[in-house]
C-alpha cells in the first residue's frame, strides 16, 4: 500500500485543485499512467500514478483543493484492494440510525440572530477565481460578486478577500465591501457588461480554466500596453532549400519535421542581441532588460486554449537544439504534461499561426513582456532578385510575412523596424547548411 500525494508542480505552487480523477476505487492502474488532473493558477496538468497497482482509496474529491504533500488516494495490489473492500460495506450500516437524531435540535438556531451571515450567499459562478482565494471566499461566506478584485484584469486576490474578513473581525459590518467597488473604476465595467441574450435554439458553452485565464490576460494586456503593429516581408529562399536539402535525414535523426519555426527562433534570439529593449519587461517608470533570452511559444490546444511555455536561454543554443526544445514543450503542452515552472519567466513570445496559411496577424502581447512575433504563411511567389553585377530577374521564391506587436512605452517605431530587418537579414543570408550540420 503506498500514499499518494499532491505533487510539487512549480517553485511558487503551493496547491491546487483536483479537476478530475481518471481511476475508481478498485481500478488498477500501471506505473506513469494518468491518475489525476490538477489545476493550479497557471496550468491544468495530467498527474501520473507513481507506482503499479490498485486504487484502493480516494481521499479527496473533484473540486477539492489540495496543498502539496497531502495524500490524495492509496494505491496497492489487488489483494489490498479486496481486503479493503469489506470494511467499505458496513459504512452505511450506522449512517441512517445517528442522522434522524440530531436532527431534532436544528429548529433551535433558528430563530437565533445568528442566521445574520447566513444569508450571503458563496456566489463564485462566473467569476476567475484561484484556489486559495476561492476557498477563504467559501470558508468565510462570502459573495464574490460583492468584492472588487485589485489584481490582474480586476481578478480577486487574496489580499482582497483578507481585507474584508479583517473588516469583520473588527466590528464592521460585512457592508464594506460595497465602498470597494467605487475605488478602482477600470473593472466595474467590464462586471456591468450585459449578458447575451439566450435564443430556444443556441448553445451556451462553459469556458474552461485555460480559456478564462486567456480571456483575462488579453483583456489585462490590451488595457495595459498601447500596441503597435510592424510588418515586415521575408524571402525564406534559403531556409527553404536548407530544409529541402536535410529534411529526409532531419526526419531519420530527430524524429520530428523541420519546420520554419527553429530557423525563425534561431534568428530572432541573434537580433535581440542587436536590439536588448526588446527583450525586457516594463515596470511602470522603468524598463527591466533581460540578459538571457527565453523564449515563449505560444502552443493552440486543440483549439481549446492557448499557453506559452518558455524555452530557456534561447540565445545560448544553435538551431537543432532550438527546434529539439520547441518540439519538447509544444508536446508537452498538449499532452498537459507542463509544469507552472515552464510558463514563467518568458522575456519574448513566438506565436505560429502560419501553418493555416495567415497572411498576417495582430497578436497581443504576453505581459508583461514589450513584444510578441507573430509567424504567418510561407507561400510561393514571384520575387525581384538581383545577382552580383547588379542585374535583376524574376524568381519563384517562398516569401511570408513576420508581423510583430510591441508597447510603444518601451521604444518608438523606428527601433521595432530596424530589430525586424535585422531578423529579415539573418533569415535572408545566413548560411543555413552549415547551421544544420
Amino acid at each position: 500500500m503506498a500514499d499518494v500525494t499532491m505533487p510539487q508542480l512549480g517553485e511558487t505552487v503551493t496547491e491546487g485543485t483536483i479537476t478530475q480523477w481518471f481511476k475508481n476505487v478498485g481500478d488498477a492502474v500501471a506505473m506513469d499512467e494518468t491518475l489525476f488532473e490538477v489545476s493550479t493558477d497557471k496550468v491544468d496538468s495530467e498527474v501520473p500514478s507513481p507506482i503499479a497497482g490498485v486504487v484502493t482509496e480516494i481521499l479527496v474529491a473533484e473540486g477539492d483543493v489540495v496543498e502539496v504533500g497531502q495524500v490524495l488516494c492509496r494505491v496497492g495490489d489487488a489483494d489490498a484492494a479486496l481486503a479493503a473492500a469489506p470494511e467499505a460495506t458496513p459504512a452505511p450500516e450506522p449512517a441512517p440510525v445517528p442522522e434522524p437524531e440530531p436532527a431534532a435540535p436544528a429548529p433551535e438556531p433558528n430563530p437565533t440572530p445568528g442566521p445574520a451571515d447566513a444569508p450571503v450567499p458563496v456566489a463564485t459562478a462566473g467569476v476567475i477565481l484561484s484556489p486559495v482565494v476561492r476557498r477563504l471566499i467559501a470558508d468565510n461566506g462570502l459573495d464574490a460578486s460583492q468584492i472588487t478584485g485589485t489584481g490582474l484584469g480586476g481578478r480577486i486576490t487574496r489580499n482582497d478577500v483578507e481585507q474584508i474578513i479583517q473588516a469583520r473581525a473588527t466590528g464592521s459590518t460585512p457592508e464594506p465591501a460595497a465602498p470597494v467597488p467605487a475605488a478602482p473604476t477600470p473593472p466595474a465595467p467590464v462586471a456591468e457588461t450585459p449578458a447575451p441574450a439566450v435564443g430556444a435554439r443556441d448553445q451556451v458553452v462553459p469556458l474552461n480554466n485555460i480559456r478564462k485565464r486567456t480571456a483575462e490576460h488579453m483583456l489585462m494586456s490590451k488595457s495595459t500596453s498601447p500596441h503597435v503593429l510592424t510588418a515586415m516581408e521575408v524571402d525564406y529562399e534559403r531556409v527553404e532549400q536548407a530544409r529541402k536539402t536535410h529534411k529526409g535525414a532531419w526526419k531519420t535523426e530527430e524524429g520530428f519535421s523541420l519546420t520554419y519555426l527553429p530557423f525563425i527562433a534561431r534568428a530572432v534570439a541573434d537580433a535581440l542581441r542587436d536590439f536588448p529593449h526588446l527583450n525586457a519587461s516594463f515596470g511602470g517608470d522603468h524598463l527591466v532588460v533581460h540578459d538571457e533570452v527565453n523564449m515563449a511559444i505560444a502552443v493552440d490546444i486543440e483549439f481549446e486554449g492557448l499557453l506559452a511555455p518558455v524555452v530557456k536561454n534561447v540565445d545560448g543554443k544553435r538551431l537543432r537544439q532550438i527546434a529539439r526544445d520547441i518540439t519538447d514543450v509544444a508536446g508537452r503542452t498538449r499532452t498537459k504534461q507542463l509544469t507552472p515552472d515552464d510558463l514563467t519567466g518568458g522575456t519574448f513570445t513566438l506565436t505560429n499561426a502560419g501553418q493555416y496559411g495567415t497572411m498576417m496577424q495582430f497578436p497581443i502581447i504576453n505581459q508583461p513582456q514589450v513584444a510578441i512575433l507573430s509567424t504567418d504563411g510561407v507561400k510561393r511567389k514571384p520575387v525581384v532578385v538581383t545577382d552580383e553585377f547588379g542585374n535583376e530577374s524574376i524568381a519563384i521564391h517562398s516569401v511570408g510575412v513576420l508581423a510583430l506587436a510591441w508597447d510603444h512605452r518601451a521604444f518608438d517605431g523606428a527601433y521595432a523596424a530596424a530589430f525586424l530587418n535585422r531578423i529579415q537579414e539573418i533569415l535572408e543570408t545566413r548560411d543555413w547548411d552549415a547551421e544544420i550540420n
